[in-house]
């Protein structure tokens, strides 16, 4: 490995970082606390593909993660914990386990369809760190079908059936010459979205049952009481325990399952029923109430119809 600079910043701070990221490991004797990394060192060292992922900026001055990644691509230690596509969609991965899906009774704003039953995931699989943006849509599909497209590229795409996101994955997958991109499951997306916790939110419980701030529903994402009537840019929330964003409001999120009631046992890698009328939303969106954008709570949608409030977050399925 050739020497390469870092980015101008205190030894402490790089080394806590480092030691939070589990990755102390790496070869610090390459860093220099006096010099930064510049773009034609870059460029010497990170294939374009890989350049992509650190969203390079021009001025020549790089983020605390991006000389970590680099560190870690450069000792050949980097892992396989995220992959990005070259359109820029970051994907991390979520491991097999097992979790209680559906809601306790007397959790705040509890439907009965929400019946809490254990549910054991035997595959890992790739799952978008965040919605699938306005940008990444017009870049597959040629248009943005967005209601609120005034937003930007990196909002959330919307106004879109879920047949609509079908065709998105589609030629996305021809795009790649593959077939590992799909929506996720709905016992697949709340067991990413709870990221190990047992509370409404990912970050604890809901506090507000109306368009008040909700402390930790602000924290997490974009509902009634912050949002403005308006969707917003993805990954301006804090992340969930494994590193997704706007599980909880923003958009809703359309699943592959057909909505069906929840079975009373436990049950292993559900896929839901084989037929229905409509299809599973989940997360809650900028218009909803906190209580709507819990982790368990379940929304629907005809597979024809498009809204303002729903948008998708696709899986990508694991390399054997």
């Amino acid at each position: 490995m050739t020497m390469i600079g870092s980015i101008k910043m205190n030894m402490n701070y790089i080394i806590s970082i480092l030691i939070a990221f589990n990755v102390i490991f790496f070869n610090l004797n390459t860093v220099s606390s006096e010099e930064y990394l510049t773009q034609e060192q870059l460029e010497e060292e990170v294939v374009i593909r890989e350049k992509k992922k650190l969203d390079i900026n021009l001025d020549n001055q790089y983020r605390i993660e991006d000389a970590i990644y680099i560190l870690q691509l450069l000792s050949g230690s980097k892992n396989d914990e995220t992959w990005t596509n070259d359109l820029g969609m970051t994907f991390v991965l979520i491991k097999p386990g097992n979790f209680v899906m559906g809601s306790p009774e007397g959790e705040t704003g509890r439907s009965s369809d929400e019946i809490q039953h254990t549910v054991t995931l035997t595959q890992a699989f790739y799952l978008q760190t965040t919605e699938v943006t306005q940008g990444q849509w017009k870049a597959v599909m040629g248009n943005n079908p967005s209601h609120f497209s005034n937003c930007g590229e990196d909002c959330p795409v919307e106004n879109i059936s879920w047949d609509e996101a079908q065709i998105f994955i589609e030629k996305l997958n021809l795009q790649e010459d593959s077939n590992r991109y799909r929506l996720p499951s709905e016992a697949q997306w709340e067991y990413a979205a709870r990221a190990g916790s047992t509370t409404a939110l990912a970050n604890g419980d809901v506090t507000e049952t109306e368009c008040d701030i909700d402390t930790n529903m602000h924290e997490m994402g974009w509902y009634c009481g912050n949002a403005d009537n308006k969707t917003h840019q993805v990954a301006q929330k804090q992340a969930n325990a494994w590193g997704l964003y706007d599980m909880h409001g923003n958009v809703w999120e359309f699943c592959n399952d057909w909505y069906d009631s929840y079975p009373m046992n436990s049950v292993t890698d559900p896929k839901g029923a084989s037929l229905g009328s409509l299809r599973v939303r989940r997360g809650g969106c900028w218009i909803n109430y906190p209580w709507r954008c819990r982790s368990a709570n379940r929304g629907t949608k005809n597979t024809t119809d498009r809204s303002n409030v729903i948008g998708i977050r696709l899986l990508r399925t694991v390399e054997n």
